[in-house]
């Protein structure tokens, strides 16, 4: 991607992906679930070690998203296959946790807060499978220091977007009943499963399966 190649409509498309990828918004719900019981303090210390991780994994992938392509043998395709897969598995688990939020949260409670925040809040909520595969395909795509310092600002943006959004939970919990939070996930887990399903497609379409009509 040369200078004159880079357009304003480009850096929103790459930008509108990252939000999906790694935007606060799949990561909301499971994060006011998690850290219900803990207080303010220890809320925000999960909140900036998870935005903390997810940036440097993220920047992690632009950076050798492409060697860690080749060096496992795996194509594009069927990255697109594996995080639709796993987003899919994410989908479901966000539309059938709202009958199991009480034992959510009894097994939140004995959690290691640092820990929590690496996983599952980091990733795979935070950095969730659409987001590795598109950085990792980002990566891949990579032809010039213009592009990769692109890349790299525009992650670093979104992570400040999150720090933002999550460090500033407090307001927010107060408007949000249980019954809120489970409408919000189900919501979420429709919207995501079919960007799963289209994330396979595309992989199945790439290698020539099958043939993507009207797309």
């Amino acid at each position: 991607m040369s200078v004159g190649e880079i357009d304003i409509w480009q850096i929103l498309d790459i930008l509108l992906l990252l939000l999906i990828g790694m935007g606060p918004k799949v990561a909301l719900v499971p994060f006011l679930d998690l850290t219900a019981g803990m207080d303010g303090d220890t809320r925000k210390m999960v909140a900036n070690r998870m935005v903390r991780t997810a940036t440097v994994v993220a920047l992690i992938l632009v950076a050798l998203g492409a060697f860690l392509m080749k060096l496992l043998h795996f194509s594009p395709e069927a990255l697109y296959i594996a995080g639709g897969i796993v987003f899919l598995l994410l989908a479901l688990k966000m539309l059938g946790g709202a009958g199991e939020k009480q034992d959510h949260h009894e097994k939140a409670s004995e959690r290691d807060a640092a820990k929590m925040a690496l996983y599952p809040l980091a990733v795979p909520y935070l950095l969730n499978p659409a987001g590795i595969t598109v950085l990792v395909l980002f990566s891949g795509a990579i032809d010039s220091w213009l592009m990769l310092g692109l890349l790299i600002v525009l992650v670093l943006l979104m992570g400040a977007l999150d720090w933002f959004v999550f460090s500033n939970l407090d307001s927010i919990a107060k408007h949000l009943d249980k019954s809120r939070l489970a409408v919000t996930e189900a919501v979420f887990g429709v919207l995501l499963a079919a960007l799963a399903v289209q994330l396979v497609l595309q992989g199945l379409a790439d290698l020539g399966v099958i043939d993507l009509v009207g797309h």
